[in-house]
């Protein structure tokens, strides 16, 4: 709703603490790791005490509840607060065919509920399914239309934007949810991405800084819900989803393909790059991935513009970390958040000096 937005204002917050005690013992990591990769995995961005629920609110018994992923909850919160926001409510939405996507990546969870007693639950099964996860908000609220859960790492929830920009250009469906969500349950995790030196030692994602030297894990839920406008207009106008393909490793960017994303969405939306005024990076803040971004947003959009032309570019993992499979609809909301206020996007709050192979 762009009412709700307006007058809204931005900040330079930095969201991101040391691992809270309900998690983990930052300390109780195994001794045989080098204290430089502990350092990576002290720090996050994390949502306050998930496990919370009202079941009630959607017909979900207590012994469901507690065997229920928690991020199975948020998604089915964020969900039906996108679809309320529309002005929607549970009798419009029963028996429609408004369809659900769903980003998400680990099931940390049935770890968990294989080590107590819910392992004998008859919930156990679905606690933790992916698939649950998107046709759960479908069962709830009695929608019919397309449904899928999409799990390919941190582009997982905007790879269900597109699944639902396409259902609505194909007219299978006149409303579409897409939603992400993260949630970091476990310190295994986080290890192993401090072991592969994916993330910070410092704890920041220091996007576009000269300081780039990881990312820092954020947790969370976003949801939008897409709809026709009168007359059957979509604002959202392109899309397009690619793969790296052959680069210098299984998880380095590739440039090419990058620029090959950005013309193949341009194209799809039916414009130029001139029409480009604001872009939502990728923005990790690893030495390696914002030069390549960067190039390739030079290359693919500002070479191909008016002389003097500019676009203004930020990513909000610098405030509030990389929330990986819930990062894309996170982004996009900011996007909607910037160009419904006019502010074209929140500070960067670790930007203190800029990263030369950006500039």
């Amino acid at each position: 709703s762009t009412a709700a937005l307006e007058g809204a204002t931005s900040a330079a917050y930095d969201m991101l603490a040391e691992v809270p005690a309900a998690r983990w013992d930052v300390g109780a990591a195994p001794g045989d790791l080098e204290a430089s990769v502990t350092r990576r995995a002290r720090h996050g961005a994390f949502v306050d005490a998930p496990q919370l629920f009202d079941h009630a609110s959607f017909r979900v018994s207590l012994a469901e509840a507690e065997a229920m992923d928690p991020q199975q909850r948020l998604v089915l919160e964020c969900g039906y607060a996108a679809l309320h926001a529309t002005g929607a409510d549970r009798s419009a939405l029963l028996g429609s065919g408004a369809g659900v996507a769903v980003g998400i990546y680990a099931t940390e969870f049935a770890q968990i509920v294989a080590q107590s007693s819910l392992r004998h639950s008859v919930y156990a099964i679905t606690a933790s399914s992916l698939s649950i996860a998107s046709g759960r908000v479908s069962f709830v609220l009695g929608m019919q239309g397309p449904c899928a859960s999409f799990e390919t790492a941190c582009s997982a929830s905007l790879v269900g934007c597109h699944s639902a920009l396409r259902a609505l250009q194909h007219r299978e469906c006149e409303t579409h949810l897409a939603i992400g969500v993260n949630l970091m349950l476990l310190q295994a995790s986080s290890l192993g991405m401090a072991i592969a030196g994916m993330t910070s030692p410092t704890g920041r994602s220091h996007t576009f800084d000269s300081r780039a030297d990881g990312f820092a894990r954020g947790e969370g839920s976003s949801a939008v819900a897409m709809a026709r406008e009168e007359g059957g207009r979509l604002r959202m106008q392109g899309s397009a989803v690619r793969q790296d393909g052959r680069s210098a490793s299984l998880t380095a960017p590739n440039g090419q393909a990058q620029q090959g994303l950005l013309g193949s969405a341009l194209a799809d939306a039916g414009t130029t790059s001139d029409g480009l005024a604001l872009n939502e990076a990728h923005g990790t803040g690893t030495a390696l991935g914002d030069p390549i971004e960067a190039g390739s947003l030079a290359a693919a959009v500002l070479a191909e513009q008016r002389p003097g032309g500019a676009v203004v570019c930020g990513s909000m993992k610098a405030n509030v970390g990389h929330g990986e499979s819930t990062a894309g609809v996170s982004g996009l909301l900011r996007l909607a958040l910037g160009l419904a206020s006019g502010e074209a996007a929140s500070p960067n709050a670790q930007l203190r000096a800029l990263n030369p192979h950006v500039r």
